[in-house]
């Protein structure tokens, strides 16, 4: 019996006016004067091509993929065209649609349980993205407006399209912070070039080695945890429990604090101090429940690697993490840590989580992000292994 993928939903946005100012020379499409300007111009909008163009290099994984739209031309029309799997989470409140529809189709795929947003548009779109979404949750934008500084898009459909399907095929895909800016049109008409800076979004790219290498490519292991301890160990924010899971890269982090660890059993770090070792599933929920009622954040995060060959994250060796301690965390504060060498040697393959639950393991499967280097990180798919 084949191992089959798990079905990906991945979250579709269409700026159903994006660039339709450009052919007209209006210098940008925000507003709906401009897109009525246009359109009196016979301009036709070119955003649902541009999304067909992208999603045509889904093609081989097709019955995979699950696409969470607005309906009609904010998404939910050409991806039913193109032959996927559609799941309406909403509709555009207005026609033409603004942004405030951007904003709600943003919010309500996510809520959905979209492991990430392909969004269709311009520099205005992936502001209203990001007013949303922050730089939390990963987003690719497809470029289809008139002012592209923005560095969330692919540098074409064609290419974005090849990014996703990096992403279903299991190969390395980088995921990082990149900027949002925008231009001000109303200067812009008047030839004053104005942008601004609006924030970041979590965006995956092509995969490539960031780390020290040699002897064709390979990382140098050693290097390579290193760089992942000093990521971590720079990220650590204080009040918050972090329960760390078995294994060497994990035990790196501990090591880069000063503490000894434990290399083989589940230990409780707060603020840089080793509160305890060696840990039991009942003395974590303890811990967690304590936690909760003292006086901090009550925020309580979860720092795991997989491990290696078999790929299991969670259920092989850590089953300290009981399905009551993954729900009391919640995936959201789950941190997963592990060498790009041995997410290579995977070959393709998703992480596993097999915790017990099958209803948890369900909910849990989808893209996760993966730190394997210092400030560098890849999204890689998580599954519940089903038949």
């Amino acid at each position: 019996m084949r191992l089959e993928q798990p079905v990906k939903k991945l979250g579709l946005i269409i700026n159903p006016w994006a660039g339709v100012g450009g052919p007209a020379g209006l210098k940008g499409s925000d507003g709906a004067e401009t897109v009525a300007r246009a359109l009196a111009a016979g301009i036709q909008p070119q955003s649902q091509q541009r999304a067909a163009t992208a999603l045509e290099a889904l093609g081989p994984f097709r019955q995979q993929v699950e696409l969470l739209c607005f309906a009609g031309d904010m998404g939910a029309d050409i991806a039913r065209e193109l032959g996927f799997a559609v799941y309406e989470v909403g509709a555009a409140e207005t026609t033409p649609s603004k942004s405030a529809d951007t904003e709600r189709a943003a919010a309500a795929i996510r809520d959905a349980g979209a492991d990430l947003i392909v969004f269709i548009g311009g520099d205005g779109t992936a502001r209203n993205i990001t007013n949303v979404l922050g730089d939390n949750f990963p987003v690719l934008g497809i470029p289809a407006g008139v002012k592209m500084h923005s560095a969330c898009f692919a540098i074409s459909p064609k290419a974005g399209g090849e990014v996703l399907r990096k992403l279903l095929a299991g190969e390395l895909v980088d995921v990082c912070e990149r900027e949002v800016r925008d231009i001000d049109e109303s200067s812009f008409r008047q030839g004053r070039v104005s942008t601004c800076h609006y924030g970041e979004l979590l965006v995956p790219q092509e995969g490539h080695f960031l780390q020290a290498v040699k002897n064709a490519g390979r990382e140098v292991e050693a290097l390579a945890v290193a760089d992942i301890a000093a990521d971590i160990v720079e990220a650590l924010e204080p009040g918050i429990l972090y329960i760390v899971g078995p294994g060497s890269t994990t035990l790196a982090i501990l090591n880069e604090l000063g503490c000894e660890g434990t290399l083989l059993g589940v230990d409780l770090l707060c603020d840089g101090i080793l509160i305890q070792t060696d840990v039991s599933a009942p003395q974590i929920e303890a811990a967690i429940a304590a936690h909760n009622s003292g006086l901090k954040t009550g925020v309580v995060k979860i720092i795991l690697t997989a491990i290696g060959g078999q790929g299991h994250l969670i259920g092989r060796g850590n089953q300290q993490f009981s399905p009551r301690v993954l729900r009391e965390v919640g995936r959201e504060n789950l941190l997963v840590v592990a060498t790009k060498t041995k997410i290579s040697e995977l070959g393709g393959r998703p992480l596993l989580v097999d915790s017990g639950d099958p209803e948890l393991d369900r909910q849990w499967s989808g893209f996760i992000r993966v730190v394997t280097g210092y400030r560098d990180a890849i999204l890689y798919p998580l599954s519940n292994g089903e038949i």
